[in-house]
């Protein structure tokens, strides 16, 4: 079980890595669609880039995690707020086809800090 357990935490951290990765980095670069998507979603050009570098700040922390472990979770813990309001937003404006990884990301989060073995909160 232990095994399984293991096997789902890196198969969810490293597509968690992969939507985290190309959506920062498509906002700090600026491609068009995602400038023009998050216009849609009400963002100016400077929220979206604060956004990304945000996104992007949270990705790294995630990725030097893979070297030490208790960042990874401060990575996962920095990144949860985009995740819910990338969510929140998609739902808002009724982007069905586009809240996928949004939900991934808010669901995954918990999840992978709940499997994490050196992840605890203690509530006294």
């Amino acid at each position: 079980m232990k095994t399984f357990k293991n096997v789902v935490y890196w198969l969810l951290l490293a597509y968690y890595i992969y939507v985290f990765g190309y959506a920062s980095l498509e906002k700090v670069f600026h491609t068009k669609s995602m400038m023009d998507g998050m216009n849609f979603l009400g963002f100016n050009y400077v929220w979206t880039t604060l956004i990304g570098y945000g996104e992007l700040g949270g990705w790294l922390v995630v990725l030097f995690g893979l070297y030490k472990p208790e960042f990874r979770n401060l990575g996962m813990l920095l990144l949860f707020p985009f995740a819910v309001g990338a969510f929140t937003a998609h739902m808002a404006h009724h982007e069905y086809s586009h809240y996928f990884n949004a939900l991934y990301v808010t669901v995954t989060t918990p999840i992978m800090l709940y499997l994490d073995k050196n992840f605890r909160i203690s509530i006294k």
